[in-house]
């Protein structure tokens, strides 16, 4: 997760300034919410308090794949690689999130 998060700066160092407030700004926030409430979730004594925050950073996992996607449609991300590794990262976290979540019901 924390791999992800500092590519996802990585990429957007180069987006447009006039997304600084837009997509750059909400890509990063989601980036790193994804890892933020993974920890607090872990901190987190209950298994549905628990529970909760892992949702909340799977949801922030998917909003934030969704935004590199729009960002490669919109042409703001310059390396291919980049945007593949992000991807396959985000699909990693995504596997783990959810086993982790279900493994909780």
């Amino acid at each position: 997760m924390n791999d992800y998060a500092h590519l996802v700066y990585k990429i957007t160092r180069d987006f447009p300034r006039e997304e600084l407030y837009g997509v750059t700004s909400q890509l990063r926030r989601a980036s790193l919410s994804v890892i933020l409430n993974y920890i607090e979730g872990y901190a987190r004594i209950k298994d549905k308090v628990h529970k909760n925050f892992l949702e909340i950073s799977y949801g922030s996992l998917k909003e934030s794949d969704y935004l590199l996607e729009f960002s490669k449609d919109e042409k703001y991300i310059n390396s291919d690689q980049d945007y593949i590794v992000a991807r396959k990262l985000a699909d990693e976290i995504g596997a783990m999130l959810w086993s982790t979540i279900k493994g909780l019901d």
